[in-house]
């Protein structure tokens, strides 16, 4: 057994610094409903925060020692908050302290069948897939997803089940301090480089996570890294997937019926076993929904009731997320971030039949920029019209000199202007009836589109 384990198991009293952050508020959440005494404090006055309190957390706006109580017995807290923060060190100073990450290992152990779902893309859409479905199915799971679910309106629930859906996030490792009992294993690619260094350190990482599981291995048969990266693992029941004929799950007679529906046949082992219709566009969400069915499957869930939680699924928060339509012009934001990423959404719009595809695009880190600039310019060159902002440097310095103008030079007609204002103002300007502008990045840009939305509804009313 952790140690985390051993102390929340004998905890009352938990804070949680950052607790209104969106993977925070579940894990308060949960172990609310666990009947731990909650506590916590957040710089930003935000929704989840608001949440957690009705939900019946004490919560302070602002980070300071005193947030602390003396009886407090755990303090959790997100790797978020920068150093020198003064609860922060409070905290680490005087109580048993553990990252967000910990937390989330001890909850994968305490459930029979926690699914941990990893991979480079598509974590929070199938996380949010899974979730829908073993609700559809009355499993009633909880769950802790990167991204909010509408059919829950929030990030994660606690369910009165013995099913665990966790999104498991590769970054820093985080998601090794997890023992799932399902892993499913979407892809992998090269990302965070800043942190692993190169794809061996990234494939090591997922094996690691495949490792720790504890039953079953649900991985992507079509994706070379995926199989590369599983070569030789024992001591699990592995279940392929894809496209290819040699998977254990294969989608068949696959169709793209119009812009947002995908239509297509379940195939196990040779036989059919049903048919699929999915509200959310693109190849990549055949392949998350295939998983979700098969992990579905997993944990018993009925066939029937499957296909009715895959068809009901309208996507996840910040995943080709429908905003408006205003003047003619459809306006929609996604959280892809990465040049694969990018791929996929920016092909699926372009299936959609509407006159031109904008992409208003945020680069998010100076590293990741730097690294892969040839690949974003290549993929963001789908769009038909491309706008670039300033890159958004996060936890990183500019010690390397990249600059947003050397993405943008390299594309052919687009645009790079620093500001959303800016942003806003020159798409709203050139924007025609029957276009699609679709915001992209992992930082901020949904607060341009959001600016967007606005300036067009009032044209649109004018």
């Amino acid at each position: 057994m952790n140690n985390i384990d051993e102390l929340i198991k004998k905890a009352k009293k938990l804070h949680f610094i950052g607790i209104g952050g969106s993977g925070m508020c579940p894990v308060a959440e949960i172990m609310l409903s666990l009947g731990y005494e909650v506590s916590g404090s957040d710089n930003n006055d935000t929704e989840t925060f608001r949440r957690i309190e009705r939900e019946g957390a004490k919560v302070y706006l602002g980070q300071v020692k005193e947030n602390i109580a003396d009886d407090t017995d755990l303090v959790i807290y997100t790797n978020a908050i920068l150093k020198g923060n003064e609860e922060l060190e409070y905290a680490k100073a005087n109580f048993p302290t553990f990252e967000r990450a910990e937390a989330l290992g001890f909850l994968s152990r305490l459930f029979t069948n926690c699914i941990g779902v990893c991979g480079t893309h598509g974590k929070t859409t199938t996380t949010s897939m899974i979730t829908q479905v073993l609700l559809e199915a009355g499993l009633d799971p909880s769950a802790v997803i990167g991204g909010k679910l509408p059919a829950i309106n929030a990030y994660g629930r606690f369910g009165k089940s013995e099913n665990f859906v966790c999104e498991s996030c590769e970054f820093n490792n985080t998601f090794l301090s997890m023992n799932p009992d399902i892993c499913v294993l979407l892809n992998v690619d090269e990302d965070h480089l800043d942190f692993f260094g190169n794809l061996d350190n990234i494939k090591k990482s997922f094996r690691k996570f495949a490792e720790l599981t504890t039953k079953t291995v649900i991985y992507n048969g079509d994706d070379a890294n995926t199989v590369d990266t599983l070569k030789g693992l024992e001591g699990k029941k592995m279940i392929s997937v894809g496209r290819g004929k040699d998977n254990d799950w294969i989608a068949e007679n696959v169709v793209f019926a119009d812009g947002f529906h995908t239509e297509y046949d379940v195939v196990h082992n040779g036989e059919y076993i049903a048919h699929i219709r999915l509200s959310v566009p693109g190849e990549h969400n055949v392949l998350n929904s295939l998983c979700a069915f098969a992990a579905s499957y997993e944990s018993g869930a009925d066939v029937e009731k499957i296909c009715e939680g895959l068809s009901k699924f309208g996507g996840a928060g910040r995943r080709f997320e429908l905003l408006g339509t205003y003047c003619g012009v459809t306006f929609a934001d996604d959280y892809a971030h990465h040049p694969a990423e990018l791929k996929v959404t920016l092909e699926a719009a372009k299936k959609m039949g509407y006159k031109r595809v904008w992409a208003v695009h945020q680069p998010f880190t100076f590293s990741r920029t730097a690294k892969l600039l040839d690949d974003f310019a290549k993929v963001l060159a789908i769009a038909d019209k491309c706008v670039i902002s300033a890159i958004m440097g996060s936890r990183e310095v500019n010690t390397i000199g990249i600059k947003a103008t050397d993405l943008s030079s390299k594309i052919d007609g687009a645009v790079q202007l620093d500001t959303f204002e800016e942003i806003c103002d020159y798409v709203c300007d050139n924007v025609e009836e029957g276009d699609l502008v679709i915001t992209l990045g992992c930082g901020d840009v949904y607060k341009v589109a959001r600016m967007m939305c606005e300036k067009m509804s009032k044209k649109e009313n004018i």
